[in-house]
């Protein structure tokens, strides 16, 4: 077991930072600075139901993108300080995570039964495809693999490192590229499209030039993805139509960490060395920046694409620090979360769910972990799942 945990931890740890920068070490730049306070449990009426998210085409035909003006809505409300300390132990239970979750070796959460993860790799992202679950997994000292578990059936597709799937469970795209045996991604990789229903196919793309392969959103019929043809970590943008012989650069996005649900807006690292990192917020269709901060690295957004979420500019360590949500219009701070986190991402347009961590922090065993749901608007978290210890816990894409 230990064994097998700091192989995960030096895998899970070489994708990670191959998805944030290459060659770069990150640690805590702390941010605006604002009042602190507890996280104390969730209260009040129910947030409104948040908008479904747009469900792809399952045939390969291209969507251009609509031109959208600079949003004209708000995100929530906030109240209370922006920045909170939390303890796992001081909060209340809540409902379970509304979208697919891991916990322990078992896929819960979305549409669909419980399932268990076969074997005893670390899991690295999950996901469902309609009532089956995806599960990317580490595969003997270095290597990877993506686990199709459907109808008590398995399927395995090698050297994949990253998945993304539609929050109605109908398409996901993966990528696939080879890992060294330090750790380090190697030249070439191929990426993935599938989707279920009538006319549902598996459908793959080669990409013999490109490093540091990543998918980051499926929408509309089109998956977004990022790569370094050239080696020199400066990565950009493609699209690709399940079905086309190669992708489409996307010039109007450099360095992306992430596109939003609707394919509107992306993340882009517009700056990064040994201190730290400046991100942007940028829309997709124009190049038009919304906002720009070096205080957080953005890896994602609520899905009415108003808040953007993220950590640390530049982080070092077992855990984050901190995890933060920010006006994507304005860069303004709406909360910062103080603790020991894993991942962070939006539940819905008021709520973020994170994997925090309670006692064992940097220990290989007695290691307490648990997804908190925290609120927008106000100071307040709950727990989504039981505080569990040494039980692998991982938010869904």
């Amino acid at each position: 077991m230990r064994n097998n945990n700091r192989r995960l931890v030096i895998l899970v740890a070489s994708v990670a930072v191959a998805a944030v920068a290459i060659g770069a070490a990150f640690a805590y730049r702390q941010g605006p600075q604002n009042a602190t306070a507890d996280a104390a449990p969730l209260t009040g009426s129910p947030s409104p139901t948040p908008k479904p998210s747009p469900t792809p085409s399952k045939t390969p035909t291209p969507v251009k993108p609509t031109p959208t003006a600079k949003p004209t809505s708000a995100p929530p409300t906030s109240t209370g300080p922006a920045k909170v300390t939390v303890d796992i132990h001081k909060l209340s239970k809540g409902r379970e995570p509304a979208i697919p979750y891991l916990f322990g070796r078992e896929v819960r959460g979305g549409s669909g039964d419980a399932i268990k993860i076969p074997g005893t790799g670390g899991v690295i992202a999950i996901g469902r495809l309609d009532t089956g679950v995806l599960a990317v997994v580490t595969k003997g000292d270095s290597g990877t693999e993506l686990l199709k578990i459907h109808n008590s059936e398995v399927r395995r597709t090698p050297d994949v490192s990253s998945l993304v799937t539609t929050r109605d469970q109908s398409a996901a795209a993966y990528a696939a590229g080879r890992i060294s045996s330090l750790g380090a991604e190697e030249k070439g990789g191929i990426l993935y499209a599938e989707t279920v229903g009538e006319g549902g196919s598996v459908q793959s793309l080669k990409l013999p030039d490109a490093w540091n392969l990543r998918v980051l959103a499926y929408v509309d019929g089109k998956v977004y993805y990022r790569a370094d043809n050239d080696d020199t970590g400066a990565w950009k943008l493609y699209s690709w139509v399940p079905g086309a012989s190669k992708g489409t650069l996307v010039n109007t996005v450099s360095s992306p960490s992430a596109v939003s649900a609707d394919g509107r807006v992306a993340a882009s690292v517009s700056l990064i060395n040994d201190r730290g990192s400046c991100s942007s917020v940028v829309e997709v269709d124009t190049g038009k920046q919304f906002s720009r901060g070096c205080d957080y690295m953005l890896t994602g957004f609520a899905p009415d694409t108003l808040t953007a979420v993220g950590g640390p500019a530049y982080g070092d360590g077992y855990c984050n620090g901190v995890q933060a949500a920010v006006d994507s219009r304005t860069g303004k701070l709406i909360r910062e979360w103080n603790g020991c986190f894993h991942q962070i991402v939006a539940e819905d347009d008021q709520h973020v769910l994170i994997v925090a961590v309670g006692k064992g922090q940097g220990e290989e065993t007695g290691v307490e972990r648990a997804i908190i749901r925290c609120n927008l608007a106000t100071p307040d978290c709950e727990l989504a799942t039981p505080i569990a210890v040494d039980k692998a816990t991982e938010i869904g894409t």
